[in-house]
This record gives structure tokens, C-alpha cells and sequence, in this order.
């Protein structure tokens, strides 16, 4: 039986570039990879089909030679074996599929390449002044670092290890399976190509140690519940040389006995008298920059608002501020002296008894439902 073409094998044209080749043969390989169909000869046929074609085509000299003399200017990849090389970059084709990874070596590599460390979570709870004037907290965090006495290598000298008798320091180990050539990660040293022999005292080899440090963070007027802060490089360290993960530190704001906080405003309730609100008046207001005046005016109801611009919740990013908002709550007094209240009984001839209940209008409705 003839061979296909390889650029047919592949469904690419002759002038295909490297990712074409690779984008082609994935596809074809995850359809027909024997870990899909089970027992499947013909699967399997074109599987080995598509593999023999990219081991040629992925080679610009076996490429070159097949593109002059066909077949025969390349002879069959299926009886010369595939080189591992052809297959260095196959965990970027794979990706972690069927673990492939591991079998073309990616998992070797991912083993023994820098590793990011872990993020790390500090959750710090905070006053409602704090949250509202910033503050300089200092935490304490139990964390790991690289062992100061080794340096994170894990060994106690240079000469505390030793090259990995079963890869001989690649790593990695090679072995034939059917009509591939693989490569994986060694077992032995952990894909490390080395082995430790002399471990660091003060680690016990593990390159790392448990400390509690100490930082200062600063917290920006403004933070509310929820908002985080990073630190860089201030989470856990990283392994084979790679950096340290960031620290997150989550801020929670205590209650406020006296002020409630929507987004960058801040609310408070103010009681005034039946006189006050009937009359009008000038008060003061408590802020966190100190009293503030604020004017009632005249016929002022119970639940209205007044508003104090730029007088609550620094922006995080600066450039302006929230206000304060005053409810009002006209308090009626329980207990009267004998004078006031003959002058209650007086006031009380002269003002209209409105009684009756009333509809409120749709707007009122309207308010109320968004309150």
C-alpha cells in the first residue's frame, strides 16, 4: 500500500508554517489517540500516520529532502524510530492532554523550571476612624522563606549533591514504547538531575524555614470592607530560583456606633425639638474633621436630610471626597413642665386639626420602595 503525501496526512499546504504544523497535528492526534478509541486498529493506523508525518515535516532538513524526493528521500520514520528531539515541544501541542506532558518531557521540565511561590492571605481588621484617616498597621505572618543558611538550595555546602545515577544528571530518562521514542521526567531525583547527599542542618533539606515577620502596611484613607492591598514578593518563596508570591491583605471595618457608611458618604441621625423644626435653627453637627455648623430650616419633617458636602469618606485614589448626610428625627418630648405645657394647650387652639389619613402620592410610594 502506498503512503499518503504527508501534507495531506496533515491537511495543511506544502508552505504550512511551524504552527500550522502543530495546530494540524494536534487535532488529528487528540482524534486519534489510542487513550480515545480502545482497540480501535484503524485509530491507531492514523494516529501513527499523523505522528510520522510530523516527525518529517516539524524537521526543516527531513523536510527539505521530502519536499525534493518524496518518501524516499526521508525512508520510513515508523522503521527508523523517531528522534526525541522531534518531540521536544510537544507539551505546548498537548498541553497537560493524556499527560503528555510528562511523556515529551514537558513534565521534566516543569519540574525542575522556576516555580512562582504561593499567594498568601492576611485578613486585618481595622477601627472606622482608621478606615476613615489611613493608618500604618504592623502585622505579623507566619510565612516561609528561603533558609538563610543555604540559601534556599537545601544542601549544607556546594558539594552537598550529588548527579542522579539514573538519568545521569539530564533529569530525564528515555525509553522506547511501540513506535515512539519517550522521554520522562526521572523518578529517582524528581526530574532534578541531582540528588541531595549532605542536607542543610538548618533546614534538614528542605530549603526553606518557618518565620514570623514582621511588616508594616500602609492603609490608605478611604478603604472600606473587602478591599485587599498587595504586597509584592511578600507571600511564600519560590522553588528552583523562581519568585516569591504576594501577599493580600483584606481589610474589615469595625461598626460605628454613630456613623453608617454607603460607598463614600457617611450617614448619621440628628435629633432636634418640636421647636427647632417648627422654628428653624442653627446646630452642630459631629464630622470626623470635627463640629460642623449645619442650618435647619423652617417646617423641617422627621426623616428629611441635610447635606454636608465634602465632609465624609476620602476617595482611595484621592481626588475629592464623600458628604456627610443628617437625618433628621424631631423628637416629640415625653414629660412637660406645668408652663410648657399650658403653652402647648395654647398652640394647640390655634392650629388646624388634620387628622385624616392620607394617600400618599406616587412619588412618596416611589421613595419609600428605593429607601
Amino acid at each position: 500500500m502506498s503512503k499518503r503525501d504527508y501534507y495531506e496526512v496533515l491537511g495543511v499546504q506544502r508552505n504550512a508554517g511551524e504552527q500550522d504544523l502543530k495546530s494540524a497535528y494536534r487535532k488529528l492526534a487528540l482524534k486519534y489517540h489510542p487513550d480515545r478509541n480502545p482497540n480501535n486498529k484503524d485509530a491507531e493506523e492514523h494516529f501513527k500516520e499523523a505522528s510520522e508525518a510530523f516527525s518529517v515535516l516539524s524537521d526543516p532538513e527531513k523536510r527539505r529532502a521530502y519536499d525534493v524526493y518524496g518518501h524516499a528521500g526521508v525512508g520510513s520514520a515508523a522503521q527508523q524510530g523517531f528522534n526525541p528531539d522531534a518531540f521536544a515541544d510537544f507539551s505546548d501541542i498537548f498541553g497537560d492532554f493524556f499527560g503528555f506532558g510528562d511523556l515529551f518531557g514537558g513534565g521534566g521540565r516543569r519540574r525542575t523550571r522556576a516555580q512562582r511561590g504561593d499567594d498568601v492571605r492576611y485578613d486585618l481588621e481595622i477601627s472606622f476612624e482608621d478606615s476613615i484617616r489611613g493608618l500604618d498597621a504592623e502585622i505579623q505572618l507566619p510565612k516561609l522563606e528561603n533558609c538563610a543558611a543555604c540559601h534556599g538550595t537545601g544542601a549544607e555546602s556546594e558539594d552537598g549533591w550529588t548527579k542522579c545515577s539514573t538519568c545521569h544528571g539530564r533529569g530525564e530518562v528515555f525509553y522506547q514504547q511501540g513506535f515512539l521514542s519517550i522521554r520522562k521526567s526521572c523518578g529517582t531525583c524528581g526530574g532534578r538531575g541531582k540528588l541531595l547527599r549532605r542536607p542543610c542542618r538548618s533546614c534538614k533539606g528542605e530549603g526553606v524555614t518557618q518565620v514570623n515577620k514582621k511588616l508594616k502596611v500602609k492603609i490608605p484613607p478611604g478603604v472600606d470592607t473587602g478591599m485587599k492591598m498587595r504586597l509584592q514578593g511578600e507571600g511564600q518563596p519560590g522553588s528552583n530560583g523562581g519568585p516569591a508570591g504576594d501577599l493580600y491583605v483584606f481589610i474589615a471595618v469595625k461598626p460605628h456606633p454613630i456613623f453608617e457608611r454607603k460607598e463614600y458618604d457617611l450617614h448619621c441621625v440628628v435629633p432636634v425639638n418640636m421647636a427647632q423644626a417648627v422654628l428653624g435653627a442653627t446646630i452642630d453637627v459631629l464630622s470626623f474633621e470635627g463640629l460642623e455648623t449645619i442650618k435647619v430650616p423652617e417646617g423641617i419633617q422627621s426623616g428629611e436630610t441635610l447635606r454636608l458636602r465634602g465632609k465624609g469618606v476620602p476617595y482611595v485614589n484621592g481626588g475629592g471626597q464623600g458628604d456627610l448626610i443628617v437625618h433628621v428625627e424631631v423628637r416629640t418630648p415625653k414629660k412637660l413642665s406645668r408652663e410648657q405645657k399650658r403653652l402647648f394647650e395654647q398652640l394647640r387652639e390655634t392650629l388646624p386639626a388634620e387628622n385624616e389619613p392620607e394617600e400618599k402620592s406616587l412619588l412618596d410610594k416611589l421613595k419609600d420602595y428605593l429607601a
